[in-house]
């Protein structure tokens, strides 16, 4: 222990990383986050925002989509108060911040047979200690008021004096605003961003282990990197079909907002959706999400709507190639992990490994995309003010029917996987033991 303790330390002595790489990892996931949501902004048509709002979105986008809390609040007047509510991930701000950091703190441990504890946690240090930085000034810009006149919300004032009245009470103008929570920001941003590391360390082949680890590397990594890889073609093929409605239908600057906001949201519900989970949400009012024809349909119903095959194949038949696309994302998944896994390993552990690698995803689709959201007006705290200033936007999963549904495609997937990699000469299927220090 003693030997294995000073090899420890030399080895972190001798680390090829340090305060630099953390800041050039963090910097280049934070400079990724604020373009992608800069961009989508830009799209949907919030350059334009007034009292120089624009920059202060995009860095609440930003805290949001690294798990931050932004809060809505208002003032419309004297006895009127407005109410808000949002919880919602930017999910390709998300990805795109987190595949840049996850290469930042991989990039210094290539070709590292071995780590150890001290060092791992050491270099995971730096960068959490700068992302916390990034989350606390992210947050401070994350906060700003708007002004809207009143006539805005009143109308065009033709009406037969009930809209003067309105007006009256409102007084001359309303205050909508946001503001990031700092504290919560941090903490929540900090275990994503664990969540991110540790992740990467599961996925990369080439990412040290510490020696006491080493052993499960065999059964988690190549599950591991299966499931990322699954999630990432399924975004793949959800950028090439936005790009085909981009040049068939028109309606560029929306579609290419979806792309840089939201697109994982739609391609992974998708998924669960092609695998025959259920979703149930609605939509209200003026306000909503961007999101397919199709989907808001279904969602747009005085109660909660199910979303399912059945559901949106209603609407349009074509749904139904949901069905066949996750059938094959997760046999190619199955068969990616079970030619990355030891020759030795057996079908049936195969399925057990996909089957629960399957699950902890969906989870993950299902805490991760579901969506809330809520605004209306009301009068002294009670009820809404009507006259379509609600609205009211939610979608969740079933989720415990979801996950038992991807339990047993993972194990049918798995078992198949296997019995195709079988027939493939696998030298790159032994994943090699790492050399102790």
């Amino acid at each position: 222990m003693n030997v294995r303790a000073s090899n420890d330390r030399k080895s972190a002595a001798r680390a090829p990383h340090g305060w630099f790489d953390a800041l050039v990892a963090v910097l280049a996931g934070t400079l990724a986050m604020l373009v992608t949501a800069a961009l989508g902004l830009w799209a949907a048509g919030a350059a334009g925002l007034p009292d120089g709002g624009f920059p202060r979105v995009v860095a609440a986008v930003v805290v949001m989509a690294a798990g931050g809390s932004v809060g809505l609040a208002g003032d419309a007047g004297s006895l009127v108060g407005a109410q808000a509510g949002l919880s919602v991930l930017p999910l390709s701000v998300t990805l795109a911040g987190a595949l840049l950091i996850a290469h930042g703190f991989l990039r210094p441990l290539r070709h590292r047979a071995a780590a150890g504890v001290r060092e791992l946690a050491g270099w995971a240090g730096r960068v959490a200690v700068l992302w916390a930085v990034v989350l606390v000034v992210l947050s401070l810009v994350a906060r700003h008021t708007f002004t809207l006149p009143a006539e805005n919300l009143t109308g065009d004032g033709t009406g037969d004096g009930t809209e003067d009245a309105f007006g009256d009470v409102l007084g001359d103008s309303a205050r909508v605003g946001f503001r990031a929570d700092i504290p919560l920001t941090v903490i929540i941003g900090l275990v994503w961003l664990a969540g991110v590391l540790l992740l990467a360390l599961l996925v990369s082949r080439r990412a040290p282990l510490p020696p006491r680890l080493v052993r499960f590397q065999e059964t988690v990594r190549p599950a591991a990197s299966a499931m990322v890889a699954l999630l990432l073609a399924s975004v793949a093929l959800g950028v090439v079909a936005g790009l085909v409605v981009m040049v068939v239908r028109g309606h560029p600057a929306q579609t290419l907002a979806v792309i840089l906001l939201g697109l994982p949201n739609l391609v992974w519900l998708a998924f669960t959706v092609g695998l025959g989970a259920s979703w149930e949400g609605k939509v209200q009012g003026p306000f909503g999400l961007p999101m397919p024809q199709v989907l808001d349909s279904v969602l747009r119903t005085p109660d909660l709507s199910t979303v399912n095959l059945r559901t949106l194949a209603a609407q349009d038949g074509r749904v139904w190639w949901l069905l066949v696309v996750a059938a094959l994302l997760v046999l190619g998944a199955a068969f990616l992990m079970a030619v990355r896994s030891p020759a030795r390993m057996r079908p049936w552990q195969h399925a057990l490994h996909l089957a629960v690698a399957l699950t902890l995803t969906v989870l993950l689709i299902g805490l991760t995309a579901a969506v809330s959201a809520r605004y209306g007006l009301s009068l002294l705290g009670i009820g809404d003010l009507g006259g379509g200033l609600g609205g009211e936007v939610s979608l969740r999963p079933q989720l415990w029917t979801a996950l038992g549904i991807a339990f047993l495609w993972g194990l049918v997937a798995g078992f198949l996987g296997a019995l195709a990699a079988s027939r493939v000469h696998r030298h790159h299927g032994e994943v090699p033991p790492q050399e102790e220090t």
